[in-house]
């Protein structure tokens, strides 16, 4: 997509665009949390920048509706799952409202428009020969009656022995499987041993896209190293999709399948098609524009990189066998982390949206974002000890320092009008010239090197104005007109610069054109105001302080202290994770556990779970596997010390040979935590 958007750049300002952006709807099961707001802030400035630069560009998104966790949540909570939905899309609209993302429609897949699209698009596959029926084997829940999809089945690992693992992969080993091929399986809600049984399933026939879809995926439309990430999908070859689901499912039924319904990530994606058919039956838009094919309107999707699967492979074959148009490009990010590691309840690192708000400024996160955010996949870390600075430095100390220093003089000592002079003309033009270059960032989605195009601006700006010390010029009877004139090219810049700004701080840009009387757009950036009338300057942003993050850190921890009784919760790990059966001393004294420092670790192409570790013992370096990959960046492991079994017999795996293992505890998945020795312990020494 870096491609596209970067080529697309240059015609921005003189040719006018038709651009419909979306953002990948958050599941209408829990909260916005600083996660989400990652990919909600990226496209919202990218969705903001289009329309400052004159494009007529519509945005929208809604709550991913549908599924059993959906049903099952509205169970436990005693309500009908429509009940749930419509309350948690309210939250989350009210969440992303108050962190100034602009949608033109937030909507929810549960809905009338959906329901018509994907019952057409269905019809389309299946008169075009892309569905096919065939009967299999399911694991069954025969406490709960009902057919468990593969997140809803834990047990042991069928290549590994790992116990406690999802159903369809082991985050110890990283093998693939499924859900029938566990050992000892376990039904996630009721406990019990699910049983086989048959079950009348249809699919989509996605290996007859294959062509189109590598095509597709290496046109400009993906980032480079997604594109290569997707050919390994190609490798085996694409398998039928299995687009169904048997009641008991809160979804939309398959036409003419009674009790049969269309797996959640069919209807998913199509809620991006709803969500702009009710907009445009309310604004008379032209919908059909932006979604037939051969059209000059251009579509982009802004996604988590866990997506991508659905994203850029089911939904463009989807699309083009049922006769609608591809994505023009989908942009995909990386995670959040927080200080370093992934975010933590007990730690107070899992903030929601809401608990941000309740202690800080959003437009400090849209900042820190954009300051972090390129058109790669890296994921984000947000230092909170980086973010009061950055914040304090760039924002506070920086932008809004210049129209302070500047503004009081302009209405104490001149009536409140600028000068009708420009001081330095070529001091000014290197802030008008700047204007393609940081369009072009924003364009690409290389908002970084916006920012620090923007903030080099700012300290030229500051710069000026230390030069020039209109604090001491004032008092020269002499120097006033001079004094004047340096103000008032102190406000022009600053005004400039929060033109610059304004996809990512639109607060700051209503306050500034409150202060200057003035309209901010891009094109109006390049004029210079003389003899213009502002008004007296207010305060516009505070500083953050420390004492307000550690607050929210506070207010985002979970009690995690033990109760005064000894009875185990029905949720603690022990109640769902027993002691294993007793072993003798002689049993464990055959395992040789030694502290290992983690010398190195780095992704494995190939593979979604695993990290390949380095590990030192002090004189031999070992390689191992470690599914650890959903829990931690592999660069915050290096230097750390960890336990690691010593001699477990070395396992050959596609990726290369697996020399130990390394120990974890946590169910899985981001809740995931590598042993660590106190300090002290050295590698190769014995744990005993």
């Amino acid at each position: 997509m870096s491609e596209h958007l970067s080529s697309s750049a240059a015609p921005a300002s003189t040719t006018k665009r038709r651009i419909l952006v979306t953002s990948a709807l958050p599941y209408a099961n829990g909260s916005i949390h600083l996660g989400h707001l990652l990919e909600h802030i990226q496209t919202d400035i990218w969705a903001r920048f289009q329309r400052l630069r004159g494009h007529e560009c519509y945005s929208v998104c809604a709550d991913d509706a549908h599924g059993t966790p959906v049903m099952l949540k509205a169970q436990e909570l005693g309500i009908t799952p429509e009940e749930m939905v419509e309350q948690t899309r309210a939250e989350h609209h009210q969440d992303l409202q108050d962190f100034y993302v602009n949608y033109d429609n937030y909507y929810v897949t549960h809905s009338p428009e959906n329901k018509a699209l994907c019952e057409t698009i269905y019809h389309r596959l299946d008169e075009a020969g892309y569905i096919s029926k065939r009967t299999i084997n399911q694991l069954y829940d025969p406490q709960k009656q009902m057919f468990l999809p593969d997140r809803f089945v834990k047990g042991t690992c069928p290549s590994c022995s790992a116990e406690d693992q999802n159903g369809d992969s082991c985050d110890v080993c990283g093998a693939t499987y499924s859900p029938t091929e566990l050992k000892n399986p376990r039904s996630v809600v009721s406990g019990a041993t699910p049983v086989l049984k048959e079950s009348e399933h249809f699919f989509f026939d996605l290996p007859q896209f294959e062509g189109m879809l590598k095509t597709w995926i290496r046109s400009g439309a993906l980032q480079d190293e997604m594109a290569n990430k997707l050919q390994e999908w190609f490798e085996d070859g694409l398998q039928q999709w299995d687009i169904s689901r048997d009641a008991p499912y809160f979804g939309f039924e398959i036409p003419g399948a009674p009790n049969k319904f269309f797996y959640v990530w069919v209807d998913a994606p199509v809620g991006y098609m709803a969500s702009f058919k009710n907009f445009c039956d309310k604004n008379d838009v032209d919908y059909d524009s932006f979604w037939e094919k051969d059209t000059d309107t251009e579509l982009y999707h802004f996604i988590g990189k866990d997506i991508t699967y659905f994203h850029c492979l089911f939904w463009p074959a989807m699309l083009e066998g049922a006769g609608y148009r591809k994505p023009t490009g989908v942009n995909i990010h990386g995670f959040v982390t927080v200080n370093g590691a992934k975010m933590s309840k007990s730690r107070g690192t899992f903030i929601k949206g809401r608990t941000f708000l309740d202690h800080l400024d959003p437009e400090y996160l849209r900042y820190y974002f954009a300051s972090k955010l390129g058109d790669n996949v890296t994921d984000i870390d947000l230092n909170f000890a980086d973010f009061a600075q950055k914040v304090n430095s760039d924002l506070v100390g920086k932008v809004v320092n210049i129209a302070s220093r500047c503004a009081s003089f302009i209405t104490k000592r001149f009536d409140g009008k600028l000068s009708d002079n420009v001081l330095e003309p070529e001091l000014l033009a290197q802030f008008h010239g700047a204007s393609e270059t940081i369009a072009n960032f924003y364009e690409s989605r290389k908002y970084h090197q916006a920012v620090r195009e923007i903030m080099s601006l700012a300290d030229k700006a500051n710069q000026f104005i230390d030069t020039n010390a209109p604090w001491v010029t004032i008092k020269d009877e002499s120097k006033q007109q001079f004094t004047h004139d340096v103000c008032s090219l102190g406000i022009n810049m600053f005004r400039i610069l929060v033109t610059y700004l304004q996809p990512v701080l639109p607060v700051l840009a209503e306050k500034t054109e409150a202060f200057l009387n003035d309209t901010l757009s891009w094109e109006g950036a390049q004029a210079t105001l003389t003899g213009h009338a502002i008004n007296k300057f207010k305060p516009m942003m505070q500083r953050v302080e420390m004492e307000k993050i550690d607050a929210m850190v506070d207010a985002s921890k979970e009690n995690l202290a033990a109760t005064s009784t000894p009875k185990i919760s029905a949720e603690s790990p022990l109640a769902k994770d027993p002691v294993s059966d007793t072993i003798s001393f002689d049993d464990f004294a055959k395992v040789d556990l030694r502290i290992a420092r983690i010398a190195n670790a780095e992704h494995v192409e190939g593979a979604d779970k695993l990290l390949r570790l380095e590990l030192d013992l002090g004189g031999e370096t070992r390689q191992v596997f470690a599914g650890i990959k959903s829990a931690y960046a592999p660069e915050t492991l290096i230097g750390k010390h960890t336990v690691m079994v010593a001699n477990l017999a070395p396992r050959k795996m596609r990726f290369g040979l697996s020399e130990g293992m390394v120990l974890a505890a946590g169910p899985g998945g981001k809740d995931l935590y590598i042993l660590e020795p106190h300090e002290g312990a050295k590698p190769g020494m014995r744990v005993k």
